[in-house]
């Protein structure tokens, strides 16, 4: 049995304290040592030529670069990063390679199966509630939840649909598509599951300008978001990481 695989981490957030944050809280709730993770930022040269092969999974955290911006007013480290996540998810989803996107990689894994992402069904910064479906109480990364778990989130677009050929697997009133698969091992949560308090207060902090909320609530939002506790969320990325260390569980 070969477990030696490093995970590898993509980044797109361009601040170094929110990226270190949401690092540091990927490798501590995914119960996943450092020296087990490749951490690529690619905020500023997109991604390498890589051999997926060479890595137990992906996992992509999230970004302030929104999908549904005009074409001409995307710059052009977005356009390219768009287009090597592109790229990247001819292998990944063909291959059925374990992938998990969270929040950005969500929305660049629906756009990718051709689903409309726009400002819909965006929801504030701070917790929401999310409900199981069906399919959801069956996946490996969701059995023996509760019908309803808490999460944390804050995006300005989303999934309109479900993608094609993915299955839903976690549903919300304000964002109907909150965690879908594709395959049996390419996952996607519009919620953050590496979120917390400390990681969203560093957030709320650094994007308060980024049309996320009006500026002025950015310390009504820490409180919030550390009242909150978003157990089973953290569970799904522990999960994630447990199952796919084993590199021969593909």
């Amino acid at each position: 049995m070969n477990a030696t695989k490093p995970f590898l981490i993509l980044q797109l957030r361009p601040e170094d304290d929110t990226s270190d944050s949401e690092f540091e809280a990927i490798l501590k709730y995914g119960e996943l040592q450092a020296q087990h993770a490749h951490r690529l930022r690619i905020e500023k040269t997109g991604i390498p030529e890589l051999a997926l092969e060479d890595y137990a999974a992906v996992i992509v955290g999230g970004s302030p670069f929104d999908i549904s911006t005009p074409p001409e007013q995307k710059s052009a480290i977005q356009v390219k990063i768009e287009a090597d996540f592109r790229r990247l998810f001819d292998e990944i989803v063909s291959q059925d390679i374990p992938f998990l996107g969270a929040c950005s990689g969500c929305g660049l894994l629906g756009s990718y199966l051709d689903t409309p992402i726009s400002t819909r069904y965006a929801e504030p910064v701070g917790g929401a509630r999310v409900e199981l479906t069906e399919a959801g109480g069956a996946d490996p990364l969701l059995a023996g939840f509760p019908q309803q778990i808490d999460v944390l989130c804050g995006h300005k677009e989303a999934c309109d649909t479900v993608p094609r050929g993915a299955t839903l697997l976690l549903t919300g009133d304000a964002c109907p598509v909150q965690m879908f698969r594709v395959g049996e091992n390419v996952y996607a949560t519009q919620f953050h599951p590496e979120g917390d308090g400390e990681g969203f207060t560093v957030r709320i902090h650094a994007y308060k300008h980024h049309g996320y909320f009006p500026p002025e609530e950015a310390d009504e939002l820490v409180h919030a978001v550390n009242r909150s506790d978003t157990p089973h969320a953290r569970e799904i990325l522990r999960r994630f990481v447990e199952r796919y260390r084993d590199t021969e569980a593909r």
